[in-house]
């Protein structure tokens, strides 16, 4: 993610602004040109030769990307693989989709930004890429999870309190709505970039057989829990319990990485911790995580930058940003996804 300006009047942007605060321009995101563009009319500054609408969804509040004007599509390339929203009748519910729709855009953007394959329900009914945004009801708790290329997301875990308390339930120190659209979105493209892109062998060399019994991984996770050891395995717990699980919690923190990095240096963050008497601890983001293929560069970035984050956290007495530790293993994996993500957008 990273800072926009105003193409009207030089404001610094953020990227769910509908107005700037300084011109009060009308503004909207074109994910082809990856810029939220001011608009004249139904032409954004960004590309004066174009005719450009709003997303449906923006009636709702919930969406500020274009469409060509001429698109058939009532929705942006994000909406459009909504299947299922909540009734926005229930006034409850509206608050609390919106924030999904926040992070579900935020996911998009990266998954843009990497050029991933997203062919929707209409182009591919059986596994396309598709999502599920459900409230729980009297008959049914809803759970956030992925069956073949559907993503389910728990309306619920939009509010804030209730996601507390599942974090704390289920021992997990980070938990967030973004966090689960990278997650479920790691196996809807493990299945596309691993499995149908002949990668199967690779992949299991790096993170397991993925053929043992799912079910039974999870029971014996649930009732046992992790090995003494998986901080030298594992980016999570929850990574420990399948291989499946694993590639989903590596994919997922590989994109916190490149997005966080990418705004770190949108920001020109220059990070400089004094690590001993012999030598600093020292980065300069000065360079494209999205496009980065080096996960040593990355690693570089990002270890210093996730200390100073997490320093400034406890300086106001709040948990860290980043809870995690990257082992040598862990980072090897993130290494495959990287090369994995990078060698797809190198074949189209």
């Amino acid at each position: 993610m990273r800072l926009f300006a105003c193409q009207n009047c030089g404001q610094v942007l953020h990227f769910e602004n509908t107005r700037c605060v300084r011109c009060d321009a009308v503004l909207g995101y074109l994910p082809e040109q990856n810029t939220l563009t001011a608009l004249d009319g139904d032409k954004p500054l960004a590309a004066p030769d174009r005719q450009v609408r709003f997303c449906d969804n923006a009636a709702h509040d919930s969406c500020n990307w274009l469409v060509p004007a001429d698109s058939p599509e009532r929705f942006c390339i994000a909406c459009r693989h909504n299947r299922t929203i909540p009734d926005l009748s229930n006034p409850a519910n509206l608050p609390l989709w919106r924030k999904i729709e926040v992070a579900k855009h935020r996911a998009f953007y990266s998954f843009v930004r990497l050029n991933l394959p997203m062919q929707s329900r209409a182009e591919a009914p059986t596994n396309g890429l598709a999502f599920d945004i459900l409230a729980d009801d009297a008959e049914q708790k809803i759970m956030t999870s992925h069956a073949d290329g559907l993503i389910t997301i728990a309306l619920a875990e939009a509010d804030d309190a209730e996601r507390a308390r599942r974090r704390t339930a289920m021992g997990e120190p980070y938990r967030t709505l973004l966090g689960h659209f990278r997650h479920e979105s790691g196996h809807y493209f493990w299945d596309r970039l691993v499995r149908d892109g002949g990668k199967l062998e690779e992949c299991r060399a790096v993170f397991g057989d993925d053929t043992i019994d799912y079910a039974e991984a999870l029971k014996r996770n649930y009732e046992q829990g992790p090995p003494a050891d998986w901080q030298d395995h594992y980016v999570s717990t929850y990574a420990a319990c399948h291989p499946w699980e694993d590639f989903a919690e590596t994919w997922a923190h590989y994109l916190h990485m490149v997005d966080t990095l990418e705004m770190a240096s949108s920001l020109r963050l220059g990070i400089d911790p004094r690590a001993d008497k012999q030598g600093d601890l020292t980065t300069q983001v000065g360079f494209d995580a999205y496009a980065g293929t080096s996960i040593t560069e990355l690693m570089d970035a990002w270890v210093p930058l996730t200390v100073a984050v997490n320093s400034l956290n406890r300086s106001m007495g709040v948990p860290d940003l980043y809870p995690f530790v990257l082992s040598p293993v862990v980072v090897g994996k993130l290494g495959f996804i990287q090369s994995l993500v990078h060698e797809q957008r190198a074949s189209l």
